[in-house]
């Protein structure tokens, strides 16, 4: 069973009691299972069109949330993983390779944060290094010569903040990452799949579509950050109104134009149905694919270019 999220513990007892009558066979318990099965799915839809910010957080950061190689297995065809930045080492944290999806050709990027505890030590649970965004910047390139379209799942707490990272140059590889994609001379698809932390989703997140699921979230800092600098503590009390401060669900930036669209989770989030999420998700980005390969390059840079210096300006 999945692991209930503070806000559901009584539906996790809805659950329970389900689970229980599940093995029982008489008339009496089916009837009650009818009845305790649709008063579960109203309840979880009425809690989750009401979760604050911060429940908000706790949802895109559930163990069970369908992550880059995923959604790989489920949306694409043909993946075809390519290794290392030329420089230092291959980042496990940053993801990348060639794809089909349906009669598009495609180059992933994309952050894993590792399911096991060997894997979430190996790809730093998404936080990556500056090979990291080395590697992603090389295949981009790849693919903008011979005019592939790049498509980046982005899902991290943020870059990796150590010191062998700062030595190596972090800061500089996200604004060169960020530099390059702007000027990338081919159609580039975004979304924010779970966390989208700080300058370390930003590096792959540069896009002429930037989508983001119902449920993760967007930020120049977490709400634990955020809280140990305005409150000098992150406690239990501190993290949601920094959450609520930071405007970082999907409903808020896109009404400040930061993202394009909102895709919507099944019920209960995507880790309750990856598949329907997959599903929607493929939906959206093959949409978008066809949309922007009919726009000539010029064309897509002047837009992209427009569309990131008209971010902050308000009446």
């Amino acid at each position: 069973m999945i692991r209930p999220l503070p806000f559901e513990s009584d539906l996790h007892e809805l659950e329970l009691e389900i689970a229980r009558l599940e093995t029982q066979s008489d008339g009496e318990s089916t009837e009650t299972l009818k009845r305790l099965r649709k008063e579960l799915a109203t309840l979880r839809k009425e809690r989750y069109n009401q979760l604050t910010p911060w429940d908000v957080v706790l949802v895109a950061r559930h163990e069970n949330r369908p992550q880059f190689l995923d959604y790989v297995d489920m949306i694409f065809e043909e993946f075809v993983e390519l290794h290392g930045d030329r420089s230092v080492g291959d980042d496990r944290a940053i993801r990348t390779g060639f794809a089909r999806l349906g009669d598009f050709k495609v180059m992933l990027v994309g952050h894993q944060k590792g399911k096991t505890l060997a894997e979430r030590q190996q790809c730093y649970y998404g936080c990556a290094h500056p090979e990291g965004y080395r590697k992603a910047i090389s295949k981009m390139r790849l693919a903008a010569k011979y005019q592939i379209p790049v498509v980046c799942l982005i899902d991290t707490p943020g870059a990796f903040p150590g010191v062998g990272a700062e030595e190596r140059g972090q800061a500089q590889l996200i604004a060169t990452s960020i530099l390059e994609m702007t000027r990338l001379p081919t159609p580039i698809v975004c979304v924010v799949i779970g966390e989208g932390g700080s300058g370390g989703a930003l590096g792959i997140g540069v896009g002429d579509y930037v989508g983001m699921l119902q449920f993760a979230y967007y930020s120049v800092i977490s709400p634990e950050g955020c809280a140990g600098i305005l409150w000098k503590v992150a406690s239990d009390d501190t993290k949601p109104r920094a959450a609520a401060a930071l405007r970082l669900t999907a409903q808020d930036l896109y009404q400040v134009g930061v993202i394009d669209e909102i895709l919507a989770e099944p019920p209960g989030g995507a880790h309750r149905d990856p598949r329907a999420m997959a599903a929607t998700l493929k939906s959206s980005i093959t949409r978008q694919l066809r949309h922007l390969t009919q726009r000539s390059i010029s064309e897509l840079l002047d837009q992209r270019y427009a569309k990131y210096r008209q971010m902050g300006i308000y009446s």
